[in-house]
């Protein structure tokens, strides 16, 4: 299965290069038609993974994927599943 890889570790403390990050990679997957986007917040204290989550069920974002899973086996990853 297709899919877009976006690992935040390199600028977990720009505030607002994530929300452009998140942005860019939600914009890419439905542009190519890319059902899986993978986002590696890390596993640090679980603040820009809290992030990421309230990004994604923002009012504007919300309407834009299928579901988000948070996976079982390492919590420092979050999968995005778009449905075209």
């Amino acid at each position: 299965m297709a899919r877009i890889k976006l690992d935040l570790h390199p600028i977990f403390n720009r505030g607002g290069s994530i929300d452009t990050a998140l942005h860019r990679v939600m914009d890419e997957a439905e542009r190519k038609r890319i059902p899986l986007v993978e986002i590696i917040p890390g596993k640090g204290s679980g603040q820009l993974k809290k992030r990421v989550l309230r990004f994604l069920q923002s009012k504007d974002m919300k309407g834009r994927y299928h579901r988000v899973e948070k996976d079982k086996d390492n919590h420092g990853r979050i999968f995005v599943h778009f449905r075209f």
